[in-house]
């Protein structure tokens, strides 16, 4: 699992049917320093995270998790909204 920020969203008109009603948002991974870090990927949204936030996200198999019992076809899905990070023992 890892952070990122939300950048952007997608609108799909043709999709797989049990991906509807299904948020697809742009996401930008960051690193361990909270910097954008990688290419932006598409994820699925399970929480209902909006523009600019922080979130926790996942990739693989486990995304899918999240919607069980359907089986949903993701290869990422946007798990948490992070609040606060604290880093050093602070």
């Amino acid at each position: 699992m890892q952070l990122g920020r939300v950048v952007g969203s997608v609108w799909a008109t043709q999709k797989n049917a049990s991906l509807e009603g299904q948020r697809l948002l742009v996401v930008q991974p960051l690193s361990a320093a909270l910097q954008p870090s990688g290419q932006q990927l598409i994820c699925l949204d399970c929480v209902g995270a909006g523009a600019g936030e922080m979130v926790y996200w996942c990739r693989g198999r486990e995304a899918s998790f999240p919607f069980l019992p359907a089986e949903i076809p993701t290869e990422a899905t946007i798990v948490a909204i992070v609040d606060r990070v604290r880093q050093g023992g602070q």
